[in-house]
């Protein structure tokens, strides 16, 4: 059973930094696309960013670009999400998530098959 696991969550002041990691159970990790999704406090789950299997291809939202890297490293079956120029907005709960033999990066929740339990994201002023 393939199982993802976030950490790096955290409290941070606006302007600030965070770096995100998700760790992938399964060693077939490089078949995976991979993202980040966002939900804040009575809101629906939003896209971030997605990284394509070999990590030649990325995709942002538009309220993150420029601010927000996601890479990932296959060796170490992990991807990341740094996230700069923290604003108040960013507070949410940040969840990774894996596509299974895509080979583009998705921004729909519903193509993603596996989730993890999410990390804490406060940004504060």
């Amino acid at each position: 059973q393939v199982q993802l696991v976030e950490s790096g969550g955290g409290l941070v002041h606006t302007g600030g930094s965070l770096k995100l990691s998700c760790a992938f159970s399964d060693l077939t990790f490089n078949i995976y696309t991979m993202a980040w999704f966002r939900q804040a406090p009575g809101k629906e789950r939003d896209f971030v960013a997605a990284v394509t299997r070999n990590g030649g291809s990325t995709v942002y939202a538009e309220s993150v670009k420029g601010r927000f890297t996601i890479s990932r490293d296959n060796g170490k079956k992990s991807v990341y999400l740094q996230m700069n120029s923290l604003k108040l907005e960013d507070t949410a709960i940040y969840y990774c998530a894996a596509d299974k033999w895509s080979v583009i990066a998705r921004t729909q929740t519903d193509s993603y098959t596996y989730w993890g339990q999410g990390t804490q994201v406060t940004v504060s002023s």
